[in-house]
């Protein structure tokens, strides 16, 4: 199996999207000591603009609205249960109920 660095065109070991609120220096510096690259739009106040991959920062977005939507469950927004298994047996019924709710609405 080949390694996820080797599969990145950077070299890099992965990606980090993350909104512009994440957008330091020192964040910066960090993700680059452990190989990641970050996929952080720059503020609008920074002197030197930072490029991003727009792509992969689109589908942050997604995943965000993904968990906005599961924590519209409550014992999900508020985590009720304590063992690991429980909550997450909770989060998959959610998530299966919002699928379904997609798929019969099409």
């Amino acid at each position: 199996m080949p390694d996820r660095a080797s599969s990145c065109r950077s070299g890099r070991r992965g990606a980090l999207p993350a909104d512009e609120g994440y957008d330091a220096d020192a964040i910066r510096a960090y993700l680059a000591k452990r190989n990641i690259n970050p996929v952080i739009p720059g503020r609008s106040n920074r002197w030197v603009k930072i490029e991003h991959n727009r792509t992969l920062y689109k589908q942050r977005n997604r995943v965000e609205r993904m968990f906005g939507h599961l924590k519209i469950n409550r014992a999900i927004a508020t985590r009720y249960h304590q063992i690991a298994s429980s909550f997450f047996g909770k989060v998959h019924l959610a998530t299966a109920r919002y699928w379904l709710k997609f798929v019969y609405a099409a």
